[in-house]
């Protein structure tokens, strides 16, 4: 009798406190479906050309992958608040946090260099500049 008990809590030992989180095929089918499906609407509106502008286009094509990369982090990384005590999903949201900043500043640095590193037409302005 003891050596059941001892081999239960050797089992329990691995989750370290999280709850069990099993994987099934039938998450990992679920997320195959909606991935192929989430692939094959823009590929549609793309080659139908269904929508009225290329630009409108591309913004429904940005909305469905990033529907697609949160049906590959749920279904394939299994990512949830869950996991790893929440850490996994903390450092998801740090991640992005750091890749807006980087992208937004990278953007207006290269929008302000453009208007403020542009030559004037006229020579003799240049001439008169610090």
């Amino acid at each position: 009798m003891a050596g059941s008990s001892h081999a239960h809590h050797a089992h329990d030992d691995h989750l370290d406190g999280e709850e069990d989180f099993h994987v099934s095929y039938k998450g990992y089918a679920t997320g195959f479906i909606l991935s192929v499906i989430l692939t094959a609407i823009p590929f549609w509106l793309v080659m139908g050309k269904v929508l009225p502008t290329p630009q409108m286009t591309g913004l429904v094509i940005l909305g469905f992958a990033a529907v697609q990369m949160v049906v590959h982090m749920v279904y394939f990384l299994h990512m949830n608040a869950k996991v790893e005590g929440g850490w996994s999903l903390l450092a998801l949201l740090f991640t992005v946090a750091l890749v807006v900043i980087m992208l937004a500043g990278s953007v207006w640095v290269m929008y302000h260099m453009n208007a403020n590193m542009m030559p004037t037409p006229d020579p003799a302005a240049m001439r008169n500049m610090p």
